[in-house]
């Protein structure tokens, strides 16, 4: 699909369709209806003195304008009442974006044109949130269908438009940079949504490798054998029930520094939970379980392609979680990277220890900050449903940057706590650590295992089990992989400050 920025008038826009956000607000929405009879006559004037549509949030009116106009159709977005936020405003852009060019979609439409609202002050804010709405928004993983002539249809052409010539350039690079942000986050998701016979370790190696040929970063993989002589038991144990070998990724991007950034990504392709077996009920999405290392691939593929000026490591333990008569059974002690021992009390729990590896490795980076991220627990999807990823740390000032990329980018985050009482909770009488810590607080003793494995550096687990597996549609989202903390990367890592 082809993204771009133009300075045009509302009435000398050729599309299919142009679109036209809304605010619900009583006096703005007089003021936007009415500008618009102004330009388009019968057909809004009409709309308008019908109380038809009310510029809800979610809300679309579609209109067919008269033949003389360059455009085909008129559709309105509402956008609800205008928050006194930023960062809300603008997720309501995104979202009206993303309605409409579903919409859109439906009847067909081939070229869209959104219009950039002079009445903004944060022009290319509200360009670059348009932009990301509408292309997410169409976003399909339909690869593997036979298509019809009717599911066939795509929109071949966004365009974001504003009659002000003084908005050119900066609506240009927000749409340039919208059209990378979209790209990324659609490698993710393609890379989650993948079947698990299409993804595995070794496939989803070959994936980092491509993308950073296409984008400008390097890839190193490890194997089986490479891995078991760094003494990874984590990956090994974990890997051993598969039919798959696992690997070891190792992402690098930016000229080289002494205090790289880290992110590591949990890259299990495929979870049965291995001997402790989950339930087959929507075991089938657990080909996503390898969402935290589709995030680092995307990652990396923004920051490369908007050459941020950083130094970015990325490590991806890539295994896959079968039962077999050589898995790992509960009960195995495991020794990982740093030496430390793990009992293994459910095989089910089995990202921690593969990121046990990956987070012990870090130290040899004397990294700056180290951010993972995994669909890790179930009970963080308890505790925060699919709105908030949960968000664990020893270092608060390092949260705050996280927390406040993810309300740039509204892909929100959530500090729960690692109190030392939890600690207690994941003892093990035999090891160093047990791999579980009971029923309660899954998700805070989970992370504390992980932190019996960092070394001494700033470090945030991000556990995205609620917002990277999606159960239904959202307005730019779909049911499925969501390609969630992607964008919240980037914008962190173009923020970045020691």
């Amino acid at each position: 699909m082809g993204y771009s920025y133009q300075t045009a008038s509302i009435t000398q826009v050729k599309a299919d369709v142009v679109v036209v956000c809304i605010h619900q607000n009583e006096a703005l929405y007089n003021r936007e209806m009415k500008a618009l009879a102004a330009h388009f006559g019968a057909p809004v004037a009409t709309l308008l003195s019908s109380g038809d549509f009310k510029a809800k949030e979610g809300e679309t009116a579609l209109l067919y304008l008269d033949a003389g106009a360059k455009a085909r159709r008129l559709m309105l977005a509402g956008l609800g009442k205008k928050p006194t936020d930023t960062n809300t405003a603008l997720e309501r852009y995104r979202r009206a974006a993303g309605t409409a060019a579903m919409r859109a979609r439906s009847i067909k439409a081939s070229t869209v044109a959104l219009a950039l609202p002079s009445t903004e002050d944060n022009a290319a804010d509200v360009a670059l949130a348009l932009t990301e709405g509408s292309g997410l928004g169409l976003y399909q993983f339909d690869k593997h269908k036979s298509k019809s002539e009717d599911d066939s249809h795509r929109v071949g052409q966004l365009t974001i438009f504003s009659d002000d010539r003084k908005l050119q350039r900066i609506g240009t690079e927000a749409v340039h940079k919208g059209e990378i942000l979209i790209a990324a986050t659609t490698l993710a998701r393609d890379l989650a949504n993948a079947p698990g016979n299409e993804i595995y370790p070794e496939t989803l190696a070959q994936a980092a490798v491509e993308a950073g040929k296409r984008s400008g970063f390097s890839v190193k993989v490890m194997t089986e054998r490479q891995i078991a002589r760094l003494g990874m038991g984590g990956i090994i144990g974990v890997a051993k029930g598969s039919a798959h070998p696992p690997r070891f990724i190792i992402l690098e991007y930016g000229r080289k520094s002494k205090n790289p950034i880290v992110l590591i990504g949990k890259g299990v392709t495929f979870d049965t939970g291995g001997i402790s077996l989950k339930p087959s009920a929507n075991m089938s999405e657990m080909k996503m379980d390898m969402s935290g290392a589709a995030a680092v691939i995307g990652a990396f593929q923004a920051v490369a392609r908007l050459a941020l000026p950083v130094h970015i490591i990325g490590l991806i333990p890539a295994v896959e979680n079968m039962p077999s008569g050589t898995s790992t059974r509960p009960g195995d002690i495991l020794r990982h990277y740093n030496g430390k021992t793990s009992e293994v009390d459910n095989t089910d729990a089995e990202g921690r220890l593969i990121l046990a590896d990956a987070l012990a490795y870090a130290e040899r980076y004397h990294p700056a900050a180290v951010i993972d991220l995994a669909t890790l627990t179930g009970a963080c999807v308890v505790a925060l449903g699919h709105f908030a990823t949960g968000m664990m740390s020893n270092d608060d000032a390092l949260m705050e940057k996280l927390k406040a990329s993810g309300e740039r980018t509204y892909e929100r985050v959530w500090p729960l706590p690692l109190f030392d009482e939890y600690e207690n909770l994941i003892k093990s009488d035999v090891a160093d650590v047990k791999n579980t810590g009971g029923r309660w607080a899954g998700a805070i003793t989970a992370a504390w295992f992980l932190k019996k494995f960092i070394g001494d550096y700033p470090w945030v687990h991000l556990d995205i089990a609620g917002t990277a597996i999606l159960e239904e549609h959202g307005a730019y989202t779909q049911k499925g992989a969501s390609g969630v903390c992607v964008r919240l990367l980037a914008d962190f890592l173009a923020h970045w400050k020691r």
